[in-house]
């Protein structure tokens, strides 16, 4: 006879009384069979008996801790060291509202998913996770709660979002949360234990039900396949919800910049991965007198305030981040960030027990060993840590942490910028004419794949809004969302402005021409002038800008102290007719593959645009 949730409650002192939470763990407990049930109030003596407990059941190594305090290794299964797209689904009611490729019939899938789920924690204990996706009480946040069978799920949402009783407190007796069920798929018979072998299933499912706003994840113990609060609330079923009520869920970093003066303004940027989205969240400008300050490296949720500007949040709580390329020139805040109180996963463990991958330094120290736990040969090839090894950390830890990152009401945006990389073709940054413009820009975004090739042109795949692996509805519709969340403005002269940049322009030897990292604070600077100077002018200020058919470039950037040449910086900022006229081409045919029949005109319209602006105000170069 299955026991109920009430009879398996195992010591925890947190109760509810809220019937809907308390019928989504009924219901669950009685599919899924754990052997024990567990609330988790986020404390941090909860959090260190979880973490003792892994440390004896042999899946974290902790660390040596004069040198990395209270921090732990943990290596996952060889399968089960990404986000699988492939297993990653959006089971809308009918398929045409889900994104291209992602549909299944959410009944069908259902009865896939009850068939795995049944039975499937025997031996384990359920945690039950109540956790907030943004500040408690903030008007854009929302509540989820996940069921898990990992300690190791339940330690990391500890760290990336608020989770415990405060949330519980919160919920109250509403049923406004959105449920979120996981299991890595492994039950245990009585006595067994893992033994230190990383529990997974090679059946796996991240599946998302966006009319009900409900999230299932069956097999994978790892990052957003199994922290349902990350990728799967946070941006795909969010971004349903944000269609719906009218804000928006982007995959976009949050930073304050601050100027000399003490002046202030907030910004969104969204990049696909690789392009030095988490080194610009903790940049450390170059220029005398500016400050970087840190909201979020990863995402922003987006809503109209009181005053008719869009206010952003982070919705998460820390950072899980990739390890490898993070060192003191790239991203020295975060660095110190993972000094201490630090989940490495798959990275390489030295001989004294610290943690290392490459790019962290020049030479790999001896005697290594690597992300399988095995002796590391240096001249096999392979790395010693892995690709998409990850750290994950609270935010309060990030030094250059911005005072309104926990701000209920969230910061205002006054520029939102897209980017990618690309080596030729889009100048170092421009700015666009309008929202639709802007959007048009978003929804365009292309960007090199970072593989090597030969030929660069046939290796650049479209990315809108660095979304593309996130969406929770169609894409032509998400493009309409932004559309109409400009077009609800009633003084558009408090939208963001919006820009695109890109660092990665090289030149005829394939060299970037551009540092990047702290010197792109000089860009930076001029979109904050430009944001300033609209403020203060109007809409149609030219203060320092150029215009172009494309859209707006700098007269002139700050490059005090910079050793760039003048054929450089006109490299940096060439626009090339030809280069261009194939360059829409190639965008208008992304906005119709990826928006279908369901591409909005004016998406249209503005490149037809540009394509007339190439043909028609060349002189203006």
């Amino acid at each position: 006879m299955l026991l109920s949730f009430t009879e398996l409650l195992s010591s925890t002192t947190l109760s509810f009384q809220n019937s809907a939470l308390y019928n989504f763990v009924e219901e669950n407990v009685r599919l899924c069979q754990p052997e024990s049930v567990h609330v988790c109030d986020g404390t941090e003596s909860e959090y260190d008996r979880l973490i003792q407990r892994q440390v004896d059941e042999g899946l974290l190594i902790k660390l040596n801790e004069k040198k990395r305090p209270n921090s732990y290794l943990a290596r996952s299964d060889p399968g089960d060291v990404a986000r699988l797209e492939k297993a990653t689904f959006i089971c809308s009611e009918k398929e045409e509202d889900a994104p291209n490729g992602t549909w299944r019939d959410p009944k069908e899938m259902k009865e896939t998913l009850n068939g795995l789920f049944d039975g499937c924690m025997k031996g384990r204990t359920m945690y039950v996770i109540p956790f907030s996706m943004g500040p408690l009480g903030s008007p854009i946040a929302k509540i989820g709660v996940q069921l898990t069978d990992s300690e190791y799920v339940t330690l990391g949402m500890r760290t990336m979002t608020r989770m415990g009783k405060p949330v519980l407190d919160l919920l109250a007796d509403s049923d406004d949360f959105v449920p979120c069920l996981h299991s890595v798929g492994k039950p245990l018979k009585q006595g067994e234990t893992d033994n230190g072998v990383w529990p997974c299933n090679n059946t796996k499912y991240i599946c998302h039900f966006p009319e009900e706003y409900r999230i299932m994840s069956f097999g994978s113990g790892y990052g957003g396949n199994a922290l349902l609060g990350k990728k799967c609330f946070a941006l795909r079923i969010a971004s349903k919800m944000g269609r719906d009520q009218g804000w928006l869920a982007e995959h976009m970093l949050i930073l304050g910049i601050t100027n000399p003066q003490g002046e202030k303004k907030y910004v969104c940027a969204a990049m696909p991965s690789q392009t030095g989205k988490t080194n610009m969240a903790m940049l450390l400008p170059s220029l005398p007198g500016w400050k970087i300050e840190t909201v979020g490296d990863d995402i922003a949720w987006l809503k109209y305030g009181p005053d008719g500007r869009l206010y952003a949040i982070n919705p998460e709580n820390g950072f899980f981040g990739v390890a490898p390329g993070t060192n003191e020139k790239t991203n020295p805040n975060a660095l110190n960030s993972i000094s201490r109180n630090t989940v490495f996963t798959n990275v390489a463990l030295t001989e004294d027990n610290d943690v290392w991958w490459e790019g962290l330094t020049k030479q790999a120290p001896p005697n290594l060993t690597d992300w399988l736990g095995k002796p590391h040969d240096p001249s096999s090839g392979k790395p010693a840590a892995h690709p998409n090894s990850r750290f994950t950390v609270g935010i309060d830890q990030c030094p250059c942490l911005d005072p309104a990152a926990n701000e209920p009401k969230g910061v205002p945006i006054s520029a939102i910028l897209f980017g990618g990389r690309r080596s030729e073709v889009v100048p170092l940054v421009h700015e666009s004419f309008n929202w639709e413009h802007g959007t048009m820009m978003g929804a365009s975004l292309r960007s090199e794949l970072t593989t090597a090739a030969s030929d660069v042109k046939d290796k650049i795949r479209s990315d809108p809004f660095a979304m593309l692996p996130f969406f929770g509805y169609h894409i032509g519709d998400y493009f309409q969302h932004w559309l109409n969340v400009g077009a609800k403005s009633e003084d558009k002269t408090k939208l963001p402005k919006i820009f695109f940049v890109n660092w990665f322009r090289k030149d005829k030897d394939g060299k970037f021409v551009w540092p990047g990292f702290g010197e792109n604070i000089r860009v930076l600077k001029w979109i904050f002038e430009r944001c300033q100077a609209q403020d203060e002018e109007g809409l149609d200020s030219t203060k320092n800008a150029k215009k172009t058919p494309i859209g707006f470039i700098p007269e002139q950037l700050d490059l005090e102290g910079l050793d760039v040449s003048e054929e450089t910086m006109k490299m940096l900022f060439d626009i090339d007719r030809a280069e261009w006229e194939e360059e829409i081409a190639g965008v208008k045919a992304t906005l119709k593959e990826k928006g279908g029949d369901k591409l909005p005109k004016e998406l249209v319209n503005q490149a037809n645009n540009v394509e007339k602006r190439l043909k028609e105000m060349w002189d203006l170069l």
